[in-house]
């Protein structure tokens, strides 16, 4: 038994829940959809048709709670023990996706893992960084994933009730809170099993956007190491602070970038954006915030 649950915010899920109640309707799952709105102001009365598909619910908040904070509304609605936790602008790669996740089902398991992909066509220029820094570093194998098996997207998982409320401390309406799910299920020592069933991340946000969003990503990383819920050795970015500090030249490392600072945000807008460089304007952001709060 199985519930289905989909935040979503401004976003049409009519092709999302289309597609997953074909793949319910050709097997003999129990399963419920859940849906909760975040006081979207977009695609409210095309989303609401959704509750015309069998043993599917659609919830409207009242207020905008945010994307943490509404997932936990969504499992405290869901009637099963496993919940399977698919972001709104995603859409399953093979029609087999649901049985994938039933098949892969244990008892001694917490979750369970399908991964990400992206379509294959370039997007337009404003949108490109988003998708390929999703290509190259999102959508993996199951042999590097399970290198770090605690690291999650929560776009499309499967995890128990229980190991959800557990792991879900936060209800901060912040962006780059899969970092902190992810090391709660670290700590928690979660049964994490890596299989091959994605989901196509469609939603692309403008460079821009992505930009400003890794660099809030960054300030919840420190405020959540703050307040000790976050180791600070977990990500590629920590460790390569934590070089930096041990070696004595973050703030040499700040200001050999300081000239270049301008130029890496061209690039990165611009039509071939370089990831290594990407890396470097998340670590300046990051070496910046960690030094000032040392001070």
């Amino acid at each position: 038994m199985l519930s289905i649950l989909i935040p979503t915010y401004n976003y049409n899920i009519y092709t999302l829940l289309e597609n997953v109640h074909k793949q319910l309707e050709k097997s003999s799952i129990i399963a419920e959809i859940i849906v909760s709105d975040d006081h979207s102001t977009s695609f409210v009365e095309i989303n609401r048709e959704i509750v015309s598909f069998p043993n599917t619910t659609y919830l409207f908040q009242n207020k905008n709670l945010g994307r943490t904070k509404n997932r936990e509304v969504l499992a405290k609605e869901a009637s099963y023990n496993w919940l399977l936790f698919l972001d709104a602008d995603v859409l399953p790669l093979t029609p087999f996706f649901i049985k994938n996740y039933i098949d892969a089902i244990q008892e001694h398991l917490d979750v369970i893992f399908g991964g990400i992909t992206y379509q294959e066509s370039v997007p337009s220029v404003d949108q490109y960084l988003r998708w390929h820094y999703g290509k190259h570093r999102e959508s993996q194998s199951i042999e590097k994933r399970n290198r770090q098996p605690w690291f999650i997207i929560s776009q499309n998982l499967l995890i128990k009730k229980e190991v959800f409320f557990k792991a879900n401390v936060s209800k901060e309406n912040r962006y780059g809170l899969d970092n902190l799910f992810s090391n709660r299920l670290k700590t928690l020592n979660t049964k994490i099993l890596h299989i091959d069933n994605p989901v196509v991340h469609l939603g692309l946000e403008t460079n821009t956007c992505f930009l400003k969003k890794t660099l809030d990503a960054i300030e919840t990383t420190i405020h959540y190491e703050n307040s000790g819920l976050m180791e600070n050795n977990l990500s590629s970015l920590q460790k390569s602070y934590t070089f930096l500090k041990k070696k004595k030249i973050t703030r040499l490392f700040l200001r050999l970038i300081a000239p270049f600072k301008n130029r890496i945000q061209k690039n990165l807008v611009g039509r071939s954006p370089s990831l290594f460089l990407f890396d470097l304007y998340k670590l300046q952001h990051y070496t910046s915030l960690k030094n000032n709060r040392n001070a």
